[in-house]
């Protein structure tokens, strides 16, 4: 019995080293992913350098899950994630936004995008540092500003030559920089369990959600606007509730002041 009790924890030893390999692997492909973005938006194969970028996005999000799921999360994990986000979701959609919508205004163009860069890796030091069990993000999250670029750059592959355009990829970018540097509130899903058992309808909502993809791909573009104005429509909303709250509290003061009772 004994001899048997030793080999079942030295097979659990192993498979747990194994597992640790498994996320790290996705944070492999995640920099691969990014690594031949930045290529292809040297060589002008906008759509292609966006879609890299998508399936970055992909590769980190399963990084992230498997480690949670089997319990697996290191700190080296994190750091490698970390240093993974900043080559595809800050060098990468930089470099496609200014080979892409930048290149006829090379001065603002270098410096909008460096400011997009700037601003993911400051996002990202903010996440390592941050309390990972709140339910939200404190900013936007460098994966959603670096899809955000690509899926602008798929909305419309071909280069940006007129005028009257370049301003409003200025002001995206800028917009995407901001809002990562900011301290609106975003959802980050961390409450959805997995594990837990799905009513069976809900493998057909997401089948649906595929089957629309596949036919129309802005609604990827859709599902992305809605998640990046969320927060700051979320704020606003509070902020104007609270605005016609006071009036109301201020009118019933005077009311009772000026109708004293007997």
């Amino acid at each position: 019995m004994r001899i048997k009790v030793k080999r079942r924890k030295k097979a659990d030893g192993r498979l747990r080293r194994g597992f640790y390999v498994i996320p790290s692997l996705f944070t492999v492909a995640n920099i691969f992913c990014g690594f031949l973005s930045i290529i292809a938006s040297s060589r002008d194969q906008y759509e292609r350098a966006a879609v890299l970028i998508l399936v970055a996005i992909f590769a980190d999000i399963l990084d992230g899950r498997i480690a949670r799921l089997t319990g697996t999360t290191t700190q080296f994990g994190e750091e490698f994630d970390s240093l993974a986000d900043v080559v595809s979701f800050g060098m990468a959609p930089a470099l496609l936004a200014f080979q892409w919508g930048l290149w006829d205004v090379p001065r603002i163009g270098m410096a909008v995008a460096f400011l997009f860069l700037v601003a993911g890796s400051i996002r990202l030091a903010r996440f390592s540092s941050a309390n990972h069990d709140s339910p939200n993000f404190v900013g936007l999250p460098i994966p959603a500003g670096a899809g955000a670029i690509s899926m602008l750059v798929l909305m419309s592959p071909s280069p940006v030559t007129h005028p009257a355009f370049i301003p409003v990829v200025v002001a995206f970018v800028l917009g995407l920089s901001l809002l990562m540097v900011s301290n609106l509130p975003y959802p980050s899903f961390k409450g959805v369990n997995l594990r837990r058992k799905w009513p069976a309808p809900t493998l057909f909502l997401i089948a649906l959600v595929f089957s629309l993809i596949t036919l129309t791909p802005h609604v990827l573009s859709i599902l992305a606007t809605i998640y990046i104005l969320s927060a700051p429509v979320a704020v606003l909303t509070k902020k104007a509730r609270r605005r016609s709250a006071e009036p109301t509290a201020v009118g019933g003061n005077s009311d009772a002041d000026e109708n004293p009772r007997p």
